[in-house]
């Protein structure tokens, strides 16, 4: 399901990511589950794909997500 705001996000997303990875997770999200409508792994290709673009530009350092 697409997030429409930040506040939307399953906890394990908003409650440890800065409010800029929020932003990216969640735009990426949105963009891979319309990517991939007619696949049965739809919602899971998303989360991957989002945390990858996350990923990209931070870093977890200790319990926390920092930017690169």
């Amino acid at each position: 399901m697409p997030y429409r705001i930040n506040a939307d996000l399953p906890p394990s997303v908003r409650d440890h990511l800065p409010e800029h990875a929020q932003d990216i997770f969640r735009e990426t999200f949105n963009a891979a589950y319309a990517a991939h409508a007619h696949d049965p792994r739809q919602e899971e290709a998303a989360f991957r794909i989002a945390w990858a673009a996350v990923k990209r530009s931070y870093e977890k350092v200790g319990d926390i997500w920092v930017r690169r």
